[in-house]
């Protein structure tokens, strides 16, 4: 299977990109067959920056839960590797590294972690909590795992640290609800559709494509990808309108808002400035002088 592109053709979501390619390796896998349709990818990053300096990486996220084993953030004043469960963030996160390290993590597809979740997906919105929450998965057991696997040096031990990973998401998969891995399924399938297809523009569209009651796809979404499809349809939006300015590319934001299926540009910068906190010129402004 085919992988996401490189961050350099797609970086949505990635503020400020070309700063972070500057510091830090950035490599993306794709989701074993068994993980198809659940996982989107699998990410991974390694960092060694000199004394006194620090990476801080603002994200505009995916409707996507991350599970993630490496490094933790630099505030923290920890060094141990630890493993985390990152529900949907409903606005900027950021992250700061320094010195030297790495992380492993698996991206969800929009609604896939509601295969792995004991609870409704929306319990982790805008939360970081202990893997525990994926039933059969224990924190210290996995930290150790990943962080052995390969022989030797971070480059050399990513890709045996994202198959360790992949094969521990691999076997709670097996022993899950046959039923609740089919609708968390159905459910990114659907959101795959936001995703995609800009003449989707509000929850009554996106059920009919679903075919399925506004009213039951908000439950499904709340189960299974813990934000409403209406949230989804917006936060793509936004991503894709951050994305095409990424190089400092000057954009008619007028054109921008009315192919992402907005009203007009002035609901396009209203959206941008509440999730950014500046407006897409600014935004756009900022890359140009970088």
């Amino acid at each position: 299977m085919t992988g996401p592109a490189p961050v350099e053709r797609d970086s949505r979501g990635i503020l400020d990109p070309w700063l972070l390619r500057s510091r830090v390796a950035f490599t993306r896998h794709p989701p074993t067959p068994a993980l198809d349709g659940l996982v989107d990818r699998f990410w991974a990053v390694r960092w060694d920056l000199p004394d006194g300096t620090a990476h801080r990486q603002e994200v505009l996220t995916h409707p996507s839960v991350n599970l993630s084993v490496g490094t933790p953030d630099a505030r923290s004043g920890a060094m141990a590797p630890e493993a985390r469960v990152t529900g949907v963030a409903t606005d900027l996160v950021d992250r700061e590294l320094a010195g030297r390290g790495w992380t492993v993590a698996m991206m969800t597809t929009v609604g896939g972690f509601g295969a792995f979740a004991r609870d409704p997906v929306s319990t982790l919105v805008g939360r970081v909590v202990d893997v525990d929450v994926v039933p059969g998965l224990d924190g210290g057991s996995l930290v150790a795992a990943v962080t052995g696997a390969g022989e030797s040096g971070d480059e050399a031990r990513e890709p045996a640290r994202v198959a360790v990973l992949a094969g521990a998401l691999e076997g709670v998969l097996a022993k899950a609800d046959p039923g609740v891995v089919a609708q968390a399924r159905e459910v990114a399938a659907v959101a795959r559709i936001a995703e995609t297809d800009r003449d989707v523009r509000r929850l009554d569209d996106l059920a009919a494509r679903a075919g399925v009651t506004p009213r039951a796809l908000q439950r499904l979404f709340a189960r299974h990808a813990g934000v409403s499809p209406t949230w989804v349809l917006r936060r793509y939006r936004l991503l894709e309108a951050a994305e095409s300015v990424r190089n400092g590319e000057r954009v008619a934001w007028s054109d921008v808002a009315g192919a992402l299926g907005y009203a007009d540009q002035a609901h396009l910068v209203r959206d941008f400035r509440a999730a950014l906190g500046r407006t897409p010129e600014a935004y756009a402004r900022a890359l140009r002088a970088m």
